[in-house]
């Protein structure tokens, strides 16, 4: 009797347990231009848990020089449908060997249920400094296969 009693409380639990939060998609692409540092295709991947969320991004653009770990600040801008924007940034990177695509994150943000986040349009979508020299990228086209929406 007690373990069908613990074995029915295990369930219930479980029924009751709050559901993990999830953003949809979890990768998505989107074309950048960095101006003379180049651009290209980038793969953004989000993660949630709670309000807190992340977003790895690797761009087409290369480091003409080698990068030691966590030495690029990145600040990326993404558009919250309905208005406003929502800010991920960041000091962390893998070590980049010369002439590599630049790997940033997780880069940290703040989210809302419901948020859905595309590529921002209205000025500078993503910020990179690297050994003090700032390089802004202008987001050109929409991510794809659509936005970050998160729960």
């Amino acid at each position: 009797m007690g373990a069908v009693l613990a074995g029915a409380l295990a369930a219930a639990g479980l029924v009751f347990a709050p559901s993990a939060a999830a953003v949809t998609p979890g990768t998505a692409t989107a074309s950048y231009d960095c101006g003379t540092w180049g651009g290209g295709g980038a793969t953004l991947t989000a993660t949630q848990s709670g309000t807190a969320a992340t977003i790895t991004l690797t761009s087409a653009v290369k480091t003409p020089v080698a990068v030691g770990k966590d030495q690029i600040s990145a600040k990326l801008t993404l558009a919250k449908a309905g208005g406003g924007t929502r800010v991920f940034s960041g000091k962390k990177n893998p070590a980049l060997a010369a002439n590599t695509a630049v790997t940033m994150g997780p880069l940290s943000g703040t989210v809302a249920a419901g948020d859905s986040l595309n590529s921002y349009f209205a000025g500078t979508a993503l910020t990179m400094t690297i050994f003090g020299v700032t390089v802004n990228c202008d987001a050109v086209t929409s991510q794809s296969p659509g936005p970050f929406v998160f729960s």
